[in-house]
């Protein structure tokens, strides 16, 4: 049967089309280093998108020298003209976003519309980035002591590194790369091995918008390379995004070399549905939480709790299983299709030993993901929509982040013990509440342990005025990925207290 694609997919865009995919002192080059990875199609795994070797070390400090001597230079740019190459930025990202999003749907497997959602929420960050110039302004108090001022100036804090993971191949760069450089520093990105080419493709049109050479750079591969760049003295701040035990390991080697850092970490993230809930409403923000990229964000919702009496709890639990089945897996760009694949071969076997693990641990497995239908795409990375009743808190599927299409369901007789479920997890990136119940959910601000919530909301991902990051293991540092606490890492604060001989005060006051 053949497949029908979407009219505006058909022009999906070849693979890129050089080797040189590491941007050094403002030239391209390619790899050095002994790893050469193939990035494969997770629809259809036959197709090889491209070829890409990762950077040698050598190369690796090469680009963090470039970028330093760059930094020397672009921090005395005055706010206004580094503000100029925001704007260029953003409308070159407007005239290549369906690019961008074709492109981030071949090597990382979402949906199209999920792909422009990607995009776009990092247009958002670009556009706040473009307002840096407010943000950058410090303080003054004058008369501090007799005839003495105090001032807080701001600066650039240096050379900064950006670790972005495969999930979020664009609009995790947009975090960081726009605020860094608009802050006045230079900024060395080290995209996901295992979904390199979006990043690559925003730094390439970062350049074409006007940035001096070094400014940003890009270096290619995996640990080896993350941790060289991590430790190399030029570079100053550390910002990543990844699994809660990476973010850890980079936070304490940063930490180690004296380095600032921000590393965001994995969740289990609850979705708590009260019996008040507009249910035919709140399924769909349940149903997208749950497997919107196959379930492979940090935002994800895969714990459901619904609260109340058995019938209730049932009567959730089978309208979402019932919305859950409907999902159809497929490639990305086709039209109809609703479940994309997960990110590779291993990702997926990964996902099916934690379903293997539930039925293990006595979770009752009412809808099986595993090995779902696909003819048309027989090596396609695919996880069907899984669901399983009867967790506890104890069980390990209901603790450890999945990071795959499989949905924890779970019930409470209130919403008191619904927050204490939730607070149980050693993660506390987000967690929603769907209620028309105005006291419940001033009750579940106060006592969830979380960074981000969402009401009747299943992806409360903050907007780019706001800051994004979660609690306990789900962040490792004190300032969150963009928005305000974003300005705040990119740049140190000096205060300066002065007192000029002559000018003082008449001793009678100023007229």
């Amino acid at each position: 049967m053949s497949v029908a694609m979407k009219p505006e997919a058909r022009r999906a865009p070849a693979p890129h089309a050089s080797k040189k995919l590491n941007l050094i002192a403002g030239s391209w080059s390619e790899g050095q280093g002994a790893v050469t990875r193939k990035l494969l199609n997770p629809a259809d795994t036959t197709e090889v998108v491209a070829e890409v070797r990762e950077a040698a070390l050598n190369q690796v400090d090469a680009a963090c020298e470039a970028a330093h001597a760059a930094f020397l230079r672009w921090r005395s740019t005055p706010v206004l003209d580094r503000v100029q190459v925001l704007f260029k930025f953003k409308q070159l990202l407007e005239a290549h976003y369906l690019e961008l999003a074709e492109l981030l749907v071949r090597e990382n497997g979402k949906l199209l519309s999920e792909a422009k959602g990607d995009v776009r929420r990092g247009f958002d960050v670009v556009d706040f980035a473009c307002g840096i110039a407010t943000h950058l302004q410090g303080r003054t108090l004058p008369d501090v002591s007799s005839n003495v001022d105090t001032y807080m100036i701001r600066e650039a804090v240096g050379v900064v590194a950006g670790i972005p993971p495969f999930n979020f191949p664009a609009m995790i760069p947009l975090w960081m790369m726009p605020i860094a450089v608009a802050c006045g520093n230079a900024f060395v990105l080290k995209p996901a091995e295992k979904a390199p080419l979006t990043g690559t493709r925003l730094a390439e049109l970062f350049t074409q918008a006007g940035l001096p050479e070094g400014v940003v750079s890009v270096v290619q591969g995996g640990k080896e390379v993350s941790e060289r760049l991590i430790a190399h003295p030029h570079v100053r701040a550390v910002s990543f995004v990844g699994s809660s035990a990476v973010a850890e390991s980079v936070y304490k080697l940063a930490a180690q070399h004296g380095k600032r850092v921000q590393a965001l970490g994995g969740a289990k993230n609850h979705l708590i549905v009260l019996p008040d809930a507009d249910l035919e409403r709140s399924i769909p923000a349940l149903i997208g939480s749950c497997y919107g990229c196959a379930g492979q964000r940090c935002l994800a919702g895969s714990v459901v709790i619904a609260v109340g009496d058995q019938k209730r709890q049932d009567a959730v639990r089978d309208a979402f299983v019932a919305a859950a089945r409907k999902l159809v897996p497929g490639d990305g760009l086709e039209e109809g299709a609703t479940l994309p694949p997960v990110i590779g071969i291993e990702h997926k076997a990964k996902v099916e030993q934690w379903i293997e693990r539930g039925v293990r641990d006595g979770a009752r497995l009412i809808l099986d993901g595993r090995n779902p239908k696909t003819p048309s795409h027989p090596h396609g990375c695919f996880v069907g929509a899984t669901v399983f009743d009867g967790v506890t808190s104890e069980m390990p599927v209901a603790q450890e982040e999945v990071f795959g299409p499989v949905v924890n369901f779970m019930r409470a007789k209130d919403a008191d013990e619904a927050i204490d479920i939730s607070n149980r997890t050693r993660f506390g990136n987000s967690a929603s509440l769907f209620t028309q119940d105005g006291a419940a959910v001033r009750r579940f601000r106060e006592r969830i342990q979380c960074g981000m919530l969402g009401v009747n909301l299943g992806v409360p991902a903050p907007m780019a005025m706001f800051s994004f990051g979660g609690w306990k293991g789900s962040f490792f540092g004190d300032l969150h990925a963009y928005g305000p606490d974003a300005v705040d890492f990119y740049t140190k604060k000096k205060v300066v207290t002065e007192r000029w001989f002559g000018a003082e005060a008449p001793k009678d006051g100023w007229v």
